[in-house]
């Protein structure tokens, strides 16, 4: 049976193979930070580093077909903040935080497509 979840993961099996193509190495998968009184937990789907020293974060969204705004629109400002968050988080380790950039990658059907900077904290 595929659920979800199971769609959830191939995209972004998908997504980090189509990435590492492209010459970035994984930092890091599925980063979360735990949400508190009236804080909600964030995530970040793919921590990547380019190959100038950037930090990639990245969200991976998966839909069926591109129906109803399609993947890339169902990312709204309060998932963009959460993400942000958990980045933060994450640059919190770095004596000197790099360069670091939001991107997402968006696959509809078939048809992945590679959204750079597609967001800012």
């Amino acid at each position: 049976m595929v659920t979800t979840k199971t769609l959830g993961d191939d995209g972004e099996e998908r997504a980090l193979a189509h990435l590492l193509r492209a010459g970035l190495t994984l930092v890091q998968r599925n980063y979360r930070v735990a949400g508190g009184p009236g804080r909600p937990a964030g995530e970040v789907d793919l921590i990547l580093r380019e190959r100038d020293g950037t930090l990639v974060f990245v969200e991976v969204r998966q839909r069926r077909s591109a129906a109803h705004g399609g993947a890339a629109a169902s990312i709204t400002v309060t998932k963009q903040r959460r993400i942000v968050r958990a980045a933060q988080h994450f640059l919190m380790r770095a004596p000197t935080p790099p360069p670091c950039r939001f991107d997402v990658i968006a696959i509809d059907g078939s048809q992945l497509q590679w959204l750079k900077a597609a967001f800012t904290a």
